[in-house]
């Protein structure tokens, strides 16, 4: 599938609008809230490194992995220009493979794990970072949730013209799959105003908000997953409204709040069963 070749060398202008600076003190809050000793982290489908130099930059003992190397030929020159030497390596992290172990945190932002669409696959990963992570390892991941996946986009057709840019973005969702598949026209203007025309198709899979409650029981419950220390996130429910959840052992709370993310999941603990917690998620 031809993800994020052509469309690497203008994405980070189409995604001018994400608030990269609001994703870095978030997670940064997640470690500061869990006690976390972070000095290295593995980030899983890094892109253009719009989370990897900010982070780099902060001290961190980064290196970024993904599946497209033009994405990692933008990172690394936006890293050159900012005087960061990146570790990047070209990989599907679906068949995660990582040389380094006892790892301070592993890291996926920006609803990487959506494009992992085979239970098989997501799982594989996750039993990879389990393997990665040292014994008090922190495990940050989000993902897109159904609302956003089977209405914001849905099947519905997008489109914006810019002044080198112009593109059409239209969607097609599955809802026996739960999956989301995104057909990309684009047209960039060359130095001499002339327009070239790519074309993408992208594919990300979905989950509804009954099984997040299902989870969360699951979690809080069920001791074959992992001494669970605890699960968190928001996500936009399928009427419209946000569902923001935070799971201790023996207490669970959900509530509706003001959007701030598109959705996102942390589950946090020692010695988690990730086969399990895939399974669970039904990723």
């Amino acid at each position: 599938m031809n993800q994020y070749r052509d469309f690497a060398f203008v994405y980070d202008k189409l995604m001018d609008d994400v608030d990269y600076e609001g994703w870095i003190n978030y997670i940064e809050q997640i470690i500061k809230n869990e006690n976390a000793q972070v000095k290295n982290i593995l980030e899983l489908a890094c892109g253009t490194g719009n989370i990897t130099i900010p982070l780099a930059k902060k001290n961190y003992d980064i290196a970024g992995i993904d599946i497209s190397d033009e994405m990692l030929n933008v990172a690394r020159s936006k890293g050159e220009e900012q005087g960061i030497d990146l570790v990047l390596l070209e990989q599907d992290i679906s068949e995660l493979d990582f040389d380094v172990t006892n790892l301070d945190c592993v890291l996926c932002a920006c609803d990487g794990f959506n494009y992992i669409t085979y239970d098989e696959d997501l799982m594989n990963v996750f039993s990879k970072t389990h393997e990665l992570l040292k014994e008090e390892g922190i495990f940050i991941f989000d993902i897109s949730s159904f609302y956003k996946l089977s209405t914001v986009l849905g099947d519905n057709m997008y489109g914006e013209n810019r002044e080198d840019i112009s593109y059409m973005w239209q969607n097609y969702f599955d809802d026996e799959q739960n999956l989301v598949e995104m057909e990309l026209t684009f047209f960039v203007a060359d130095e001499n105003g002339k327009y070239d025309k790519h074309e993408e198709r992208h594919l990300q899979r979905a989950y509804t908000e009954e099984e997040i409650h299902a989870i969360l029981e699951a979690l809080s419950d069920d001791e074959e997953y992992g001494m669970i220390l605890r699960a968190k996130g928001m996500l936009p429910a399928e009427d419209g409204t946000w569902i923001y959840f935070d799971m201790v052992p023996e207490e669970t709370e959900i509530r509706e709040g003001a959007p701030e993310y598109t959705g996102r999941l942390c589950v946090i603990g020692s010695k988690l069963n990730e086969d399990k917690l895939a399974e669970l998620f039904g990723l």
